[in-house]
């Protein structure tokens, strides 16, 4: 009579072996499927690893060349909207690929991120998927680079999601979008509507690429109708509605003469909305609103918000598409997506004077 494993101990192949009447080897052959096994001695030994409750042991069959390819996506949280649409353009096409998709979240720490990068090179992931602006600075840089050739040389793929090159020789696969060029198109079209004096809420700390982008974009617009940006009108925010509201309530406290604002992310524009009507303040008669995403929040807020469209699922989708076929798409390792505003009802004309409190 074959072995039974006691009480709290796992079973190992040599358990399914025994009780199946096979060799180990074979065992191994049936769970990989890699190898001509006949019909009557699969059943067997699936009948044995049923009643055994087997558990294949997935870093032995990772080690033999079998089991599930993973691909990693690292992402700052799991809350924000916009990272959660890319992971899933992400997962999708990870699933399509038949690929296994790994969460694993930065909190925005630089040093994690590069721990997490290095675990999932030891891992064997296939791709590893690096979603939202990351830090500029000059030694993050250079450990980034040092973390996309040790993953090359491995036979894996740093995947930059929404973030710009790190360099020409990089071995990475870059998929941003037009960050600066969404800014700058939001900004102009308010200009176009005769709003002269814009609040900016969106500056953070310097070096981060996605906030930089975005400043760069409606400074480079104001620049591009002859006006000046002021600098009292921009305000540092983090990507939530209550920092939103809070740097609202900032502006309002001082001198109102600016007629619109523009909010780095639709999430921001929320808390602003929140804010302008508590201060009795209509938009967009007395005050205009714009953001930027175009998440389904934008569609649910009152009034519908004017916002910059970015197509997140697939840019998820693209990163993981290219980063996988590589050979399919040598020339398009990096790519930009473009973005477009979505205009509803939030912007309009600046009020006249008879109209301002």
């Amino acid at each position: 009579m074959a072995r039974q494993p006691t009480s709290g101990e796992r079973p190992t192949v040599k358990d399914v072996a025994a009780s199946s009447g096979v060799s180990a080897t074979t065992v191994s052959r049936v769970l990989a499927g890699n190898y001509p096994v006949s019909a009557a001695t699969r059943a067997r030994v699936m009948k044995a690893v049923r009643e055994l409750d087997y558990v294949i042991n997935a870093q032995a069959r990772a080690l033999g060349g079998g089991g599930t390819k993973t691909v990693a996506f690292i992402v700052h949280d799991l809350v924000g909207p916009a990272f959660a649409y890319v992971g899933q353009g992400v997962e999708q096409q990870a699933t399509a690929e038949g690929r296994l998709c790994l969460v694993c979240t930065s909190h925005g720490d630089p040093e994690r991120e590069l721990e997490i990068i290095e675990l999932m090179r030891e891992q064997q992931a296939e791709a590893v998927v690096l979603v939202g602006g990351g830090s500029d600075s000059r030694s993050y840089a250079e450990r980034m680079t040092q973390a996309a050739r040790a993953l090359d040389k491995s036979g894996s793929r740093l995947v930059l999601c929404g973030r710009p090159p790190l360099g020409p020789d990089v071995p990475a696969t870059v998929v941003e979008y037009d960050n600066e060029g969404g800014a700058y198109a939001v900004t102009s079209y308010l200009i176009s509507l005769g709003h002269r004096d814009i609040a900016f809420l969106g500056a953070g700390e310097a070096g981060h690429s996605t906030v930089d982008g975005r400043l760069r974009g409606f400074e480079r617009a104001h620049k591009a109708h002859q006006l000046t940006a002021p600098p009292q009108r921009t305000r540092a925010v983090t990507f939530d509605r209550e920092s939103g509201y809070q740097a609202t309530r900032e502006l309002l406290a001082g001198d109102r003469t600016f007629t619109a604002i523009f909010a780095a992310t639709d999430v921001v524009a929320s808390g602003a909305l929140v804010a302008l009507r508590e201060a009795g303040l209509r938009v967009p008669q007395d005050m205009s609103v714009v953001g930027y995403d175009d998440i389904p929040l934008a569609r649910d807020l009152t009034p519908e918000l004017t916002t910059v469209h970015v197509d997140y699922e697939e840019l998820g989708r693209t990163a993981v598409r290219y980063a996988l076929n590589r050979e399919r798409h040598a020339l398009s390792q990096h790519t930009m997506i473009g973005t477009h505003i979505v205009i509803r009802n939030s912007a309009g004309p600046p009020p006249g004077p008879r109209t301002r409190s």
